[in-house]
């Protein structure tokens, strides 16, 4: 395996080592309750499985530009990853490591896009700011993560303790549901079916790209 390939969890696991040398414990408490219950719900069972028809999407990327997922099938095999926002370091790890391997992705003949809940300003500040060369689309009240099987509504508990480190997500995504969708990366064939799909409710946990670009190869060797 490419090594470059195989280290976001290993960076992912760094944040979150680091973060537990420097967050009280009690403050740490609040985020592992969280994503117990979470886990429980067993929405990790319910995510939209390989195999299944991928729901059509026409959504607004950072630039107001529409982007319609029968477009981009029509030219090749699609990847995207559902994340919370750019409030959150796991995502933007995430996101930088697919910033680095987008010429591979394209080079496969695949496109790759982010969704989030988060406004197409914000959007607009993420792509800016970490260099993404691939569209940061607006899932306006998370309908597509929906769709995916992806969405939860933080707890009450929790939304008191985002909004304490300043994480206002009703400001950064537009609308006051507080709903976020599970991290998730799936990839679709040219037909539209899911031929990768993982998902994690615990948030510091994200699909490897090189699995992610393994079951791309077996695609395009096709």
């Amino acid at each position: 395996m490419n090594q470059q390939l195989s280290q976001l969890q290993d960076q992912l696991d760094t944040i979150t080592a680091n973060t537990r040398t420097l967050v009280p414990a009690e403050r740490l408490a609040i985020g592992e309750r969280a994503i117990a219950e979470l886990f429980a719900t067993g929405i990790e069972d319910r995510i939209l499985p390989v195999g299944a028809s991928a729901p059509d999407f026409v959504l607004p990327d950072a630039s107001g530009r529409i982007q319609r997922s029968r477009d981009l099938l029509a030219l090749g095999p699609l990847i995207i990853t559902f994340f919370r926002g750019r409030w959150c370091p796991y995502c933007m790890t995430e996101l930088e490591t697919w910033r680095n391997l987008y010429g591979q992705i394209r080079s496969s003949g695949a496109f790759l896009v982010a969704v989030s809940p988060q406004t197409q300003r914000q959007s607009d500040f993420t792509s800016q700011q970490h260099g993404l060369p691939f569209p940061l689309l607006h899932d306006a009240d998370s309908l597509l993560a929906a769709r995916f099987g992806l969405v939860y509504t933080v707890p009450g508990y929790h939304q008191s303790y985002l909004r304490s480190i300043l994480v206002n997500l009703p400001f950064l995504n537009g609308e006051s549901s507080w709903t976020l969708p599970v991290p998730a990366t799936y990839l679709l064939d040219m037909h539209g079916t899911v031929r990768f799909a993982e998902a994690h409710a615990d948030f510091r946990v994200r699909p490897e790209p090189a699995d992610v670009l393994y079951a791309l190869s077996t695609l395009t060797r096709r």
